[in-house]
């Protein structure tokens, strides 16, 4: 068996997909050989200098090594859009069975989806291991190449994305896809097929707005399901099509950690307390601070938080614009409610894909009324409790009353329309508690 890895072969504004790549790569091998399938594994998206999607792609053949990279490296260098100084593609071929990949490849796969991996660690490998690859520019794609190498060994969750290629004449001019047989097939489709539309937006996330040649791609877990809804789709012909095997939707981004140790470029899940009531920032944003649950926190009389060894560590959580009605959720949260989140950091921020509500504040703490008129009391001074000026009625501190609450225990996610392609669908199961799907 041979594995041909590439990667970065795209452009931000030229078009170009390294998925449309992989395909061609795949169909002229065909007609020689056996292709048993192909792999598209999204890489760390906290990368800087990623595409949108930063994803790697693997073709496993029967073909002979050496004429796989005579066949992948003419394709590239044919359709590798290098003219944009920012691609720099790469490939990388091994002799090997996919499921006898080295355990150092496999960690590699796993270290680039989590972590920042740079060009030296793949060329050190690269040459150990006696692969052949290629690269134009600083040959940053060989990091990407060589992890889609050892994807299959190191991911243990896989799901299915079907990808419908335009015709090459068609490319950078608008999409011509029928909405209504978009919305009525992701319909027919779900669950098993995900994130083909935003029902509340309004939104065909499966339809790119980039000038490459993808017309759609249908993700889900079934193979036949992606396949009959891409197929139920109405719109201008379809080239040619693809279905890959990958790691979207499963959080394989995502690391457990803890707040005191988190750090910029990092997916994490976390678990924590709301320390501060959420705040609406310009442009629609909204952010909160989350506290270690190691910091345990008392409330003394007037009902202020105080720590009880040391001042806690905090973490600020970010809901940003494109969460669209995710942000409602977070808007709810009340301090004290305890969380699990899920999200990647980014200047000291999480920036959340989706959260679990563990437990939520039942009560507040309010200044108390008077019970002979029924008007609010006033301070009576410093540790002096409150006092009704009229009745002159006193109480030792604030009242404890029910808090009414619209969140419920559970995990929230941001809707399809804003949900990176890694980022796992509460809608596919497997969560520890309640879920609350979006569609």
């Amino acid at each position: 068996m041979t594995i041909v890895g590439l990667d970065d072969t795209d452009s931000r504004e030229r078009g170009m997909c390294t998925t449309y790549v992989a395909t061609r790569i795949a169909n002229r091998l065909r007609a020689e050989s056996a292709v048993s399938r192909l792999l598209l594994v999204r890489l760390n998206p906290a990368v800087e200098y990623k595409t949108r999607g930063n994803a790697a792609l693997a073709v496993h053949t029967d073909c002979d090594s050496a004429r796989a990279f005579e066949v992948a490296r003419d394709t590239l260098e044919s359709l590798s859009e290098t003219a944009d100084d920012r691609t720099n593609p790469g490939l990388v071929v091994a002799d090997h069975d996919p499921a006898s990949i080295p355990d150092k490849v496999s960690a590699f796969a796993r270290n680039a989806i989590r972590d920042h991996l740079e060009i030296d660690e793949a060329e050190s490998l690269i040459d150990a291991r006696g692969y052949r690859s290629w690269h134009a520019g600083n040959g940053r794609g060989r990091i990407g190449a060589l992890a889609a190498i050892g994807s299959w060994r190191a991911l243990e969750e896989w799901t299915d994305e079907y990808i419908s290629y335009r015709e090459p004449d068609r490319w950078g001019t608008p999409r011509e896809v029928d909405r209504e047989s978009v919305f009525a097939a992701a319909e027919r489709g779900y669950p098993d097929v995900w994130d083909t539309v935003d029902r509340v937006e309004g939104e065909t996330v499966c339809v790119p707005h980039t000038p490459g040649p993808i017309l759609h791609g249908i993700r889900g877990d079934d193979p036949e399901a992606v396949e009959r809804v891409a197929a139920a789709i109405d719109g201008e012909p379809v080239a040619s099509s693809q279905r890959f095997r990958t790691n979207q939707g499963t959080d394989a981004h995502l690391r457990e950690g803890t707040i005191s140790e988190v750090r910029d470029g990092w997916s994490y899940r976390l678990d924590g307390r709301v320390a501060s009531a959420p705040e609406t920032r310009r442009g629609g944003h909204v952010f909160f601070a989350l506290e270690s649950l190691a910091d345990h926190a008392d409330r003394d009389t007037d009902g202020d938080r105080r720590a009880v060894e040391s001042e806690p560590e905090r973490l600020e959580c970010a809901a940003f614009e494109p969460t669209k009605r995710f942000r409602d959720r977070v808007r709810e949260l009340r301090v004290g409610d305890r969380l699990t989140v899920c999200g990647e950091l980014a200047r000291g921020t999480l920036k959340l894909e989706k959260l679990a509500v563990r437990d939520l504040v039942e009560t507040e703490l309010v200044t108390p009324t008077c019970l002979e008129c029924g008007r609010t009391m006033e301070s009576a001074g410093r540790d002096q409790g409150y006092r009704c000026r009229d009745c002159e009625t006193t109480a030792p501190g604030k009242s404890d009353v029910p808090l009414e609450r619209d969140l419920e225990v559970g995990w929230y996610e941001v809707p399809p329309c804003a949900r990176r392609h890694i980022a796992k669908p509460l809608v596919r199961g497997g969560f520890d508690g309640p879920v609350h799907p979006e569609r």
